[in-house]
């Protein structure tokens, strides 16, 4: 088995540490810049403990502690599991890069040899990608994401519902102040083991990320993500409207929906109700632009609802005529009835509306925030695999070898290199490290066939049995996640390679 790090030693029992480019130097009790590494009586000694997951464990299982002295484990495992995985959490690096992966564990699967090889990569070229559920607006696309006034990202595009942030990145790791990159690698950092960061975007909002959580956006706890646009919920909705309602107008900062005018109303045979509503009309009964992006109805800069009513046609409209605005979430709700001067009054909500707008609401899943680990295996972490790292790249594009990270799966982007996407919240607890260059440790699982593995000049001479890696003391263990395919596995076609 290859050791995790090598130290020289220096005077007055003082090592230095050689796992990534910073090389500290240790003095004895004490850990390197990153934590993860210490001087303990003059030896190297990784701090973190390898984390292995098992599927013989139930779902929910905890992480066995791994300091000496723990109640109830010595640090040994009593038998070898059914089935277990060696991840990257905890593994070390293959810095200075020439040096084979920490583990290249063998094992089988359904009878075929398999090897995995485990490793941490230290990644300068990292960012994180973040979907948050929300209708409020938090701010224009490319406006500066900041961390206590450092720019550590920008706002991107928004998607039916979701806002995506872009936030690291080399230039902002590396390419600007000191501090730029202390803070952004700080951020990532928290937002990858799952903690909450609060940010602030130029010109919008103030935001509480948390991977899996809800978001909270100038202090108020986002609970739903809306059903579907304006015009989505008048299709969705429209024939429970009918015969309760005149006219239904689903407010929406992006497509706003008036029910008479949309396809849905014609279909049904609704009587036009000469309400005209502001903003650029796209095709009938859908509004582009019918007010400013904001925190009010449906993302608008919206109170009352009756701003965006531009006009009503005497020609067209009657009194009594019975009118329900609403958001795409069903957060906002309101029922008028116009009056003999065709003026919108406000009543009491019938029944039958509330339970549409009690529907929308069901039908909105929880808003959450997605953190998504985005970097790019270069060729000094592959070299760690094989001595001819093109090799890797091009086993991973024809699925003979499978990528994950701390056991998740992960996405790989076409085109050139190994560039990956993963869902920390399907990651162990506590996954990312750091190193104060500043970038991150993220952990990688390469997993392929062991012929395969021998044909792309990979380093056979450093494999180990799984059952030699378990017993060693310097292990967690940690229950599968059965939502997680089994990695000892080759991919399937359909999978993303």
């Amino acid at each position: 088995m290859t050791a995790v790090a090598t130290a020289e030693a220096v005077k007055d029992d003082v090592v230095r540490c050689d796992a990534c480019p910073v090389l500290c130097r240790i003095r004895p009790g004490k850990a390197g810049a990153c934590d993860r590494y210490a001087n303990v009586e003059g030896v190297l000694t990784r701090v973190d403990p390898l984390i292995v997951t098992e599927r013989a464990l139930a779902q929910g299982g905890s992480v066995t502690p791994f300091l000496s002295g723990s109640e109830g484990w010595n640090g040994s495992v009593a038998a070898p599991p059914p089935a277990a995985f060696v991840t990257g959490v905890g593994a070390g690096t293959t810095y200075p890069d020439y040096k084979p992966a920490p583990f290249i564990v063998a094992s089988q699967h359904d009878g075929v040899d398999m090897v995995t090889v485990v490793t941490e990569g230290i990644f300068s070229y990292c960012g994180v990608k973040v979907k948050i559920d929300t209708d409020r607006y938090l701010g224009a696309e490319q406006a500066a994401v900041r961390v206590n006034g450092e720019a550590i990202g920008h706002v991107t595009t928004t998607e039916y519902g979701s806002q995506m942030l872009s936030l690291g990145g080399v230039h902002h790791l590396t390419g600007g102040s000191k501090k730029e990159g202390t803070v952004t690698c700080d951020a990532l950092l928290a937002l990858c083991n799952k903690q909450a960061v609060t940010v602030q975007i130029d010109g919008g909002a103030e935001v509480v990320i948390q991977a899996n959580r809800p978001p909270v956006v100038n202090g108020k706890p986002e609970a739903r993500m809306r059903v579907g646009c304006g015009s989505a919920t008048i299709g969705i909705f429209a024939k429970q409207w009918l015969g309760h309602a005149d006219e239904v107008i689903v407010v929406d900062d992006h497509i706003t929906g008036v029910l008479t005018e949309h396809q849905a109303g014609r279909f049904l045979d609704m009587k036009l109700s000469g309400i005209r509503v502001r903003g650029r009309k796209s095709t009938p009964g859908r509004y582009f632009q019918v007010a400013e992006p904001g925190l009010g109805w449906g993302g608008t800069n919206v109170s009352d609802p009756l701003e965006i009513i531009e006009s009503i046609d005497p020609k067209v409209a009657w009194p009594g005529m019975r009118l329900l605005m609403v958001s795409t979430t069903g957060e906002h709700s309101a029922w008028y009835v116009l009056d003999g001067n065709l003026q919108p009054q406000p009543a009491e909500m019938p029944a039958p509306i509330r339970m549409v707008v009690e529907r929308i609401a069901e039908n909105c899943e929880p808003s959450l925030c997605t953190v998504l680990f985005m970097a790019g295996a270069g060729g000094s972490l592959r070299a760690g695999v094989t001595e001819n790292p093109v090799r890797l790249t091009l086993s991973v594009k024809d699925r003979l070898t499978r990528v994950t990270s701390g056991g998740a799966p992960v996405y790989v982007w076409p085109g050139g290199g190994i560039t990956y996407m993963v869902d920390v919240a399907r990651m162990p607890d506590n996954s990312f490290g750091y190193v104060p260059t500043p970038a991150l440790v993220a952990p990688i699982e390469f997993t392929l066939r062991r012929d395969d593995y021998a044909a792309l000049g990979g380093h056979t001479d450093y494999v180990v049995q799984l059952d030699d890696v378990l017993q060693t003391g310097r292990l967690s263990k940690l229950a599968w996640r059965p939502d997680n395919p089994w990695p000892i596995t080759r991919p399937t076609a359909e999978e993303q390679p």
